[in-house]
């Protein structure tokens, strides 16, 4: 029997848990039609669950698509301020595999895995007594997350709230970021579109973010802490026009959504060369690998990552980002030498405890892993 929100069991702080990082086990609860093609799902648990995070982290679902395990992250759109759920907001895009799959099958009732919270792109980390707030499209879903925070809160922090969308319509979150703009004098929102629809009425900035409109809509811009969040064309123009005031971009901070940059894709082209340079190093420079669980080892040369080693041996680690971001990809080495360079995606509780993630965890010896 599914315990209910209202009831004083769940509510009893002798049986409510704290949510960490980790595989969990979800239910939707909601589905709310945001705009045409934008939904929002939110989650709990049956057991009473107070899902504290930093706002802007993300998650990873864990899916079973026509007969695959599809890994996918998304920014948890809610803020940490209401516990007992968390939200998603999911756009559906030409092509997406997961996107698509989200809208045509996940229903309200139905169960999924999630791994997280992880991400370093949050308004905890980086206290400012001002922010600005610069999104696209359903990049907004970070930034919104943080606002939300502080507007839950009640924080002092001096908040501007640019986002960009496509048409008067397809602005996710109207109705609440409109509410927000009313009640406290500290949040200031800015709206553009870039165009408007036959029969839309369109008071507000038309066209795309520029520097002129950007002076207009934070003469202060150049103090303010900046968190951005967009398409990837978006935030490129973001940081040129950024880059041509004169902005301090050690108070920047951005989260991408969208297409790989070229300089991304170009990156990993280089680490798979390197990567078929090591494979054919000498015999010497090779270690063993063994995955305890999976009774499997394999030799690998020097340098090479748990999860190419994983592959090597016919075992399927899960993961999503690749860069040690997402969390989904942790092992537990249990004797051996490795070096890693993630990006946040781990915790220090974590890799005292023997944890690494393996898409960027490179093996220096011979290595045990509990997998």
């Amino acid at each position: 029997m599914t315990t209910s929100f209202a009831s004083s069991e769940f509510l009893n702080p002798v049986n409510t848990q704290t949510w960490a990082n980790g595989r969990h086990v979800v239910r939707c609860l909601k589905i709310i039609q945001e705009t045409r093609d934008v939904r929002t799902y939110c989650f709990s648990m049956q057991q009473p669950v107070l899902f504290f995070f930093k706002p802007g982290q993300f998650v990873t679902l864990e899916l079973e698509i026509n007969g695959e395990q599809v890994m996918r992250s998304y920014t948890i759109a809610s803020a940490p301020s209401i516990p007992y759920s968390f939200s998603i907001t999911v756009k559906r895009v030409p092509g997406g595999a997961v996107s698509n799959w989200l809208h045509d099958n996940l229903q309200e009732g139905d169960v999924i895995a999630v791994h997280g919270p992880v991400g370093q792109f949050n308004c905890i980390d980086h206290p400012a007594e001002k922010v600005l707030f610069l999104s696209g499209g359903v990049g907004i879903t970070p930034v919104m997350s943080m606002a939300r925070w502080f507007f839950n809160t009640n924080s002092e922090v001096d908040m501007v709230f640019a986002h960009s969308a496509r048409t008067p319509s397809d602005i996710i979150y109207r109705a609440e970021l409109d509410y927000m703009s009313t009640r406290i004098d500290n949040f200031k929102l800015h709206l553009i579109c870039e165009r408007s629809e036959t029969g839309q009425i369109w008071g507000g900035y038309r066209g795309y973010l520029t520097q002129e409109m950007l002076q207009l809509i934070a003469p202060d811009f150049l103090d303010r802490e900046i968190f951005c969040c967009g398409p990837t064309p978006y935030m490129r123009a973001v940081r040129q026009l950024l880059q041509a005031a004169g902005y301090d971009f050690s108070h920047y901070h951005e989260e991408s959504f969208g297409a790989t940059p070229a300089s991304d894709i170009a990156v990993a082209e280089e680490h798979a060369a390197e990567a078929q340079e090591r494979e054919e190093e000498a015999v010497e420079n090779a270690h063993w690998v063994t995955f305890q669980d999976s009774g499997k080892s394999v030799q690998v040369a020097d340098g090479t990552t748990l999860y190419e080693a994983a592959a090597s041996a016919d075992l399927n680690i899960p993961k999503a980002c690749g860069m040690g971001i997402c969390g989904t990809c942790r092992v537990r080495v249990l004797d051996g030498q490795t070096t890693m360079d993630h990006n946040g995606g781990i915790s220090e509780e974590e890799i005292a405890e023997g944890y690494v993630l393996s898409c960027c965890t490179a093996v220096k010896g011979s290595v045990e892993v509990e997998y």
